[in-house]
């Protein structure tokens, strides 16, 4: 079961919320009282989506949503003169108060798959940095363009059931003569 912040500015909310979520067996929730315990626990760990009201005691949802980590989301339950103020992005969704029970695990289930495409697109800074390097080094020995280049990795990476920054390592350790670590 994944794992999701729950912060509300009365903490009774947090609690019924929580029940609702665990109860339906979609989320475990942990409960914060501040945007300070929301960023700091988010930036301790690996948590998907912030279920929160528009308001805390130190800052408002807005405020706490530009300030969440990348490819983490934001459910938003507020009453909808509220939502109104906040601009639209990816990564937020927005629930008009009053809500339903099915409305809250429907849209905590968007938040985290958004959540989840968006950890599966993107790859850490070491991988890109590999496929950069490989790809450089393509493009000079054998006179590729970028293009080329990555298409070579990628077929590679299909052909031998490797992910991309895999054949990329691999490329610069065997051809290029890089000793590269982890």
């Amino acid at each position: 079961m994944e794992r999701v912040v729950l912060a509300f500015e009365n903490e009774n909310t947090s609690r019924k919320v929580r029940a609702l979520l665990e109860g339906a067996g979609l989320a475990r929730g942990l409960i914060c009282r501040t945007a300070a315990e929301v960023r700091l626990l988010l930036g301790q760990q690996q948590i998907p989506t912030v279920v929160c009201g528009y308001k805390l005691p130190d800052a408002t949802a807005e405020e706490l949503f530009f300030d969440l980590p990348a490819g983490r989301t934001m459910v938003l339950v507020a009453p909808e003169n509220l939502l109104s103020l906040c601009g639209r992005s990816d990564g937020l969704v927005t629930l008009s108060t009053p809500l339903s029970r099915n409305a809250l695990l429907e849209g905590v289930e968007r938040a985290l798959g958004l959540a989840q495409s968006v950890r599966l697109s993107v790859r850490p800074a070491g991988e890109e940095e590999l496929i950069r390097r490989a790809k450089e080094w393509l493009m000079e020995q054998r006179g590729m363009d970028e293009g080329q280049a990555h298409r070579l990795l990628q077929q590679r990476s299909m052909i031998c059931g490797r992910k991309l920054a895999e054949t990329a390592r691999l490329l610069l350790e065997r051809e290029a003569g890089l000793a590269l670590y982890g």
